[in-house]
């Protein structure tokens, strides 16, 4: 039933969005300290401030270094570093991010390491509960035993580098977090940075990037309070008929007998239950207060696309990327050009692109021969599995096999230490225990109200006890880190598909161009082969053998890849990659659903001329599918004349794009969240509530032309049951009445930039909870334009606002017959340290749309410069 009355005078006070999540917020006791000693030592730090800049001119002498660099910068700070030997070229990168941005990078290695506590006290206990538990720092230490020589003499020697920045230099001097940190009392002196902290932090990315596990728990969940039939209505299939998949020619690949079938009935019940869903959805609870270093949720995603040089104006090809991840300040990446003077075995980089501080090489960008670029491929390499525990044992094929236990200390500042006892079975470490973990430290698990309206879902029985265990892919050592630098010295297709043979976590889909002319694909990623019957789509009964891992991988050379096209074009952006018909290795069911894909894939074929600016405005195109398919059912609701239907005038005239100045975007964005709080809040709890992400535009979709599907209707009313247009009314009206009070009574001054704001937060003292404080670090109101799964894919989360939570995280361009053309920007500067010119200075430029010349050629380069430094061997 609808519950507000349109002739009301007065419209309601609009819905408040839940805070900004404060995952390192201070303790209380640091709070008042800091409160007090702002009033005394906050101006003499913000004086200091320039202490921590870095020195971009000149010489400087530093230890480890065999001969002369020299770091040529431009006007917004971007390093080219010119040496002679790898061994100085890693060196001279790893003291440049230093430079730039050593507390970023000290603040990674601690929350790879679970140490986060050791700085910030007990608001960093849970994320350290999560990654002690799943022993990231103990996988990347295996890891760097596995690692070519090669590989690993340029993590040292890039380790050199950062150490040689922190020989004589006191925290102040490096950053102003740490003179902050220094006024609360904290003392602290860096450690030495070491291999095992760069490789470590790929085990964040691959968490982040992880596949299905939300969507694994989402589906137990929904089908323990809605029914399997209704749940699968939640979980839409990929519609590979409506949205072509990135491979769409080539024989089909087999790896074994991996296709699905439908999972034994006895099996799923046996390990679902009201017990085991409610430990699943304590133990999201959990998950979800950890820091998501590169983001989460349904914007966390890709465009990558390329095509060969019959598309273009030039007759050569041209790629493009720009990689959606969560916002932060600083940004995920950091621009910078390795350039080895004479390229030869000993010293063969010639390359420039996108890295992450704290990481020698470029993770993404080009060289002198090639260009690539990354979308998430999303391969479901996460499974859960209901263990049957009893004491110290866990039932497996009708035996009682022994726990795998061990220690975990946690030191916490101006606390006690915490020890866990972190247990695994075959599968891997029991997650349950987390929420034991969480009750027994007093972590609050309730945040955003995940657990508070579990309707239907009964407390954990006492009897026997709940326990949840994940099998993850990239808890096995893999020389990742060997692919990445491969991956910098490739010169052709060969190569290039060899380098990434290693990637192994997190599964990737890598697009690829050549100075010759060729195009091509290539996916990568350990996926596990499953046994028949088994397909990760729902947690798994663990004591039973037919639905673990099979032990193998689906081959290399199993992945899907293709080189040429006929087409001319390969566009991914999160969607299937190849459809199973046609393809036998399982990758995983919940692909994105394809909406920004088949628009790429339209745009692109529109044009066989292409050039660098069409490429950019299609980075940039707003067009709503969404839009496009709920607006005709909105125009055909009656509302009240006047300030009700005010709204729906401005949709007759709107052609779906989401550009920051739109009135009827605005309008439309606030609907679609009533219309989404109005369909689904009823019967679904806060735990899987909708995020308007792309599912949601399927699901919805799907049910438009069935105006009395059971969705519609709100089974908190008794005396009526609700149809589509009465969801749809009461969306309306509520949405009028939401931008009265959010933006203006006149709906000539509504746009949607002004709900969608990107605010730039720091991620430690930015999420302080002391205003002064987070004003130091934090930067925002930029309005922009776009929208979760759209092209321009500035993703928003329909249960908490408008504002901007994943985006672009930096846009390229490369045109492959003159690299000096290519054009490249960053979400934030290359500069760590607040009020440096270079902190934000790129933030205007992607918010206009704009992008940088990204000059590569020595001469190039020497004539955009800005700054020269150079660096010598010390003594």
């Amino acid at each position: 039933m609808v519950d507000h009355d349109p002739g009301a005078d007065a419209p309601p006070a609009t819905r408040r969005s839940p805070s900004w999540p404060r995952w390192l917020r201070w303790t209380s006791a640091i709070g008042v300290l800091v409160a007090l000693a702002l009033v005394a030592g906050l101006t003499t730090a913000v004086v200091g401030v320039r202490r921590s800049w870095p020195q971009t001119g000149g010489e400087l002498s530093i230890s480890g270094l065999e001969g002369e660099v020299r770091v040529v910068r431009d006007d917004h700070g971007i390093p080219q570093i010119y040496a002679d030997s790898t061994h100085d070229l890693m060196l001279a990168q790893g003291f440049v991010h230093a430079q730039d941005r050593f507390f970023e990078m000290d603040v990674r290695r601690h929350a790879t390491a679970g140490r986060l506590s050791e700085l910030f006290g007990e608001s960093g206990l849970e994320t350290d509960l999560v990654v002690r538990t799943l022993g990231w720092r103990d996988v990347a230490e295996k890891e760097v035993t596995l690692l070519r020589p090669a590989t690993r003499s340029a993590l040292d020697a890039y380790a050199e580098g950062v150490n040689a920045y922190l020989e004589g230099r006191s925290p102040s001097e490096m950053a102003l977090e740490y003179t902050l940190l220094g006024i609360t009392g904290l003392d602290y002196q860096p450690e030495k940075w070491s291999a095992v902290d760069s490789v470590a932090w790929l085990k964040a990315m691959a968490w982040d990037l992880r596949g299905n596990l939300e969507e694994e728990i989402g589906r137990a969940i929904a089908t323990e309070v809605v029914g399997a039939q209704r749940a699968q209505d939640l979980y839409p299939a990929y519609p590979y008929d409506e949205h072509a998949p990135v491979v769409q020619q080539g024989a089909v690949v087999g790896a074994g007998d991996q296709r699905v079938f439908a999972q034994d009935a006895r099996d799923t019940q046996d390990a679902r239950g009201a017990g085991t869903t409610r430990t699943l959805a304590r133990v999201r609870a959990v998950l979800a207060g950890v820091p998501a270093l590169l983001g989460r949720g349904d914007g966390l995603g890709s465009n990558a696309w390329v095509v060969d040089g019959g598309r273009t104006d030039t007759g050569a090809p041209i790629l493009a990327n720009d990689p959606h991840l969560g916002i932060s300040l600083p940004g995920v990446w950091t621009q910078v050009g390795l350039h080895c003077r004479t390229l030869s075995d000993e010293c063969p980089y010639d390359v420039a692109g996108f890295s992450f501080s704290g990481v020698p090489g470029v993770v993404i960008g080009h060289n002198r021969d090639i260009a690539w670029g990354f979308t998430n491929l999303g391969p479901d390499v996460t499974d859960l599995y209901v263990e049957r525990i009893e004491g110290d044992t866990w039932e497996y094929d009708g035996q009682r096999l022994p726990l795998v236990s061990r220690t975990e200390r946690i030191e916490v500042r101006d606390g006690e230490d915490v020890e866990i006892t972190v247990r695994s079975t075959g599968h891997g470490p029991l997650l349950s225990d987390l929420a034991r973990f969480a009750d027994e430290d007093g972590i609050e698990l309730t945040e955003d109200g995940l657990l508070d309206q579990v309707e239907g879902i009964a407390a954990v029985q006492d009897t026997g006890e709940d326990a949840i265990s994940l099998a993850w892919t990239a808890l096995t050592p893999r020389p990742t880190a060997d692919a990445l630098l491969a991956l910098d010295r490739a010169s052709d297709w060969t190569s290039f598909r060899k380098a990434l043979s290693d990637f192994a976590v997190p599964g990737q889909n890598v697009v690829y161009a050549d100075t010759e002319g060729h195009i091509g694909y290539q996916a990568t990623g350990l996926v596990p082969v499953r046994r028949p019957g088994s397909d990760g789509r729902l947690p798994a009964a663990g004591w039973l053998r037919e639905t673990d891992w099979t032990g193998e991988f689906v081959p290399y050379d199993a992945l899907p890849s293709v080189l040429d096209p006929e087409s001319g074009i390969i566009a991914t952006a999160n969607q299937a990659v190849v459809d199973p018909a046609r393809y036998a290795p399982y990758l995983t069911s919940d692909w994105d659903q394809g909406y920004r894909s088949d628009r790429i894939n339209r745009l692109l074929a529109a044009d066989d001329e292409l050039d660098v600016e069409a490429m950019a405005a299609i980075q940039l195109d707003d067009r709503s599918a969404i839009g496009e398919a709920l607006t005709p059912y909105l125009l055909d609701i009656e509302l009240p004349r006047g300030y009700y239907s005010d709204g729906q005038r401005l949709l007759r005239s709107w052609n779906y794009q989401q550009d920051a100045d739109s009135a009827a975007a605005a309008y439309f964005n606030v609907v679609w969240r009533e219309v989404l709080e109005r369909t689904f809040r009823d019967e679904l709890p806060s735990v899987i509530a909708p995020d308007g992400g792309d599912r949601w535009f399927a699901v919805v979709t799907a049910m438009l032309p069935r105006g009395r599907n059971a969705w519609w209707d709100d089974v908190r009313t008794d005396d009526k049951v609700e149809r589509r247009s009465d969801i749809l009314r009461a969306a309306m009206i509520a949405a009028r009445d939401e931008l009265t009070a959010l933006s203006s009574p006149d709906p000539d001054e509504w746009s949607w930039g002004q709900l969608h704001e990107l605010e730039l937060r720091s991620s430690t003292l930015g999420e302080s909870g002391i205003g002064i404080v987070e004003r130091l670090f934090n930067r925002g109101g930029w309005e922009v334009g776009g929208g979760g799964s759209l092209v321009n894919a500035t993703a928003w989360d329909a249960r908490t606002g408008y504002e901007v939570v994943t985006a672009p995280s930096m846009r390229m361009i490369v045109p492959l017959d003159d690299l000096d053309a290519a054009r490249w920007v960053n979400l934030t500067g290359v500069s760590g340290h607040a009020f440096h010119p270079h902190y934000t200075d790129q933030t205007d430029l992607w918010a206009r749309g704009e992008t940088l010349p990204w000059m590569f050629s020595q001469k190039a380069v020497e004539a955009a410069a800005e700054d020269v430094l150079l660096l010598t061997p010390s003594g």
